[in-house]
């Protein structure tokens, strides 16, 4: 018998039920009514089918999102129809439904590629709700297909991010990379500022010329001058022959000094002159060389509030502030982690298909990634690496276990609790009122609108009996 949903819902959002092509395969008659009239409620597409031979072939023949399917059954076992479904078509995903006694078998199907097992009886929700989770990951994985098609269309591929907020990134991205004008790129140690860097400069007319990074931070003091600029040979101890610096081996094309937050003082003069004069002098030589470069700067720091405390100079503050591209936290773009999950399981997968299950994703949706973006490609690729022949990506091999990092973000200061922030606006705000009576404590109860009793008690218990 086959049944069919006559009303389609409505699909390519997550969230909403995209309908899918269902195989149901079960001998219990009651059962493949029952479940099949559920799942055609559910807004789904069902052909449901008693015997396993029959649902073999028509797998040869006919493509379905998922196959719901008994363990047990005449013609064809169901662990036999998994291996024919995922030789024959890797993204359809199984469900097998199993009695006590052929748990072990579900349990080595799950090895085989089974999407889950549901142990019987069971209620039909149960499957219609596995269903909804392998429609919402295929909506989500067209979705993330679709931008990301569109992001490599107009040279932004390594942008990842649907949320509002990186799209605005994206849209600055666009708008500058069409000028020289140098950018300031601010955001937390790992939101990916280099990225943003190599973005602006694929897609600017120096694409075709050298993109060289430098963190400021990664170098001595007595390096980064060298680094920057090169030096002669004899100039300094380990000096044995001519080096170019930085700003040579990028002409043409895109210097980005990463971390300038940390470029010492006397270090931002002589990059200062550099930015203005467009040449540079080599350590160690007194012949100026003309570099044509654009200046792409990353800080984790505010730079402003460097200049007031007198750590930055404020000269090269406006120079490289020119146009500033605000990068966000990922805690506070959450909307992005299922996006660039896919995409590091692509990146670091080696060609192998992995998948996180609905529930993970929602724990790695809520927990808060101090680390951002780079901590967490490396939980991607650390959960790939442990994952072993599995397809599965595991939620211990994804987050921290520490119960600090479970359902917020971690806290490093201490917090005052309620009471004594209540407390201490309560002194407050008697003091302030003793004030304006001059210590006339009647008064003063008077306008608090307490006993003169219960201001005496509580100038007692807050210590304030002199004031």
């Amino acid at each position: 018998m086959t049944k069919s949903s006559t009303t389609p819902a409505a699909g390519g959002a997550v969230g909403a039920v995209l309908p899918l092509e269902v195989l149901l395969v079960d001998d219990e008659e009651t059962i493949r009514v029952t479940l099949a009239d559920d799942l055609v409620a559910a807004g789904h597409r069902v052909t449901a089918l008693g015997d396993g031979s029959e649902a073999v072939k028509l797998v040869e023949s006919r493509v379905f999102d998922v196959v719901v399917s008994d363990i047990r059954m005449p013609g064809v076992e169901g662990t036999e129809l998994l291996a024919r479904v995922k030789r024959q078509r890797p993204a359809t995903e199984v469900i097998l439904m199993t009695g006590f006694g052929t748990i072990e078998s579900a349990v080595e199907a799950l090895r085989a590629g089974a999407y889950h097992y549901v142990v019987k009886p069971f209620l039909n929700d149960d499957i219609v709700a596995h269903v909804a989770r392998i429609a919402q990951m295929r909506a989500l994985s067209d979705d993330n297909a679709r931008l990301r098609e569109r992001a490599e269309r107009e040279g932004f591929g390594s942008v990842i991010g649907r949320s509002r907020v990186m799209q605005e990134v994206v849209k600055t991205v666009r708008t500058v990379a069409k000028s020289d004008a140098s950018v300031l790129i601010e955001g937390e140690s790992g939101t990916g500022k280099e990225v943003i860097a190599r973005a602006i400069h694929d897609a600017s007319g120096r694409a075709s010329g050298p993109f060289i990074p430098l963190s400021c931070a990664s170098l001595p003091e007595t390096l980064i001058e060298a680094e920057l600029f090169g030096h002669e040979a004899g100039s300094f101890t380990d000096a044995k022959r001519q080096r170019r610096g930085r700003f040579e081996l990028a002409q043409g094309g895109t210097l980005f000094l990463d971390d300038i937050d940390d470029l010492k003082l006397e270090v931002q003069v002589k990059l200062l002159r550099a930015i203005e004069t467009r040449k540079i002098e080599r350590v160690g030589s007194e012949r100026l060389v003309d570099v044509d470069i654009r200046l792409l700067c990353a800080t984790k720091k505010e730079l402003r509030q460097m200049v007031e405390a007198g750590e930055f100079r404020q000269d090269l503050f406006f120079r490289l502030n020119v146009v500033t591209i605000k990068l966000p936290p990922l805690r506070d773009r959450a909307e992005d982690v299922p996006l660039l999950v896919e995409h590091f399981m692509r990146a670091h997968g080696g060609g192998r298909p992995y998948e996180v299950k609905p529930e993970v994703m929602d724990e790695l949706l809520r927990y808060p990634w101090p680390g951002n973006v780079r901590e967490l490609r490396h939980a991607v690729e650390r959960a790939i690496a442990l994952a072993g022949e599995g397809r599965w990506l595991k939620r211990e091999h994804l987050i921290p276990p520490a119960d600090e990092f479970r359902s917020g973000a971690r806290i490093t200061t201490r917090v005052a609790s309620l009471k004594e922030v209540v407390e201490d606006a309560e002194k407050e705000h008697i003091k302030h009122v003793l004030k304006l009576t001059r210590g006339h404590r009647a008064q003063a109860a008077k306008s608090l609108g307490i006993s003169r009793k219960n201001l005496w008690e509580k100038l007692r218990d807050y210590g304030m009996e002199d004031v």
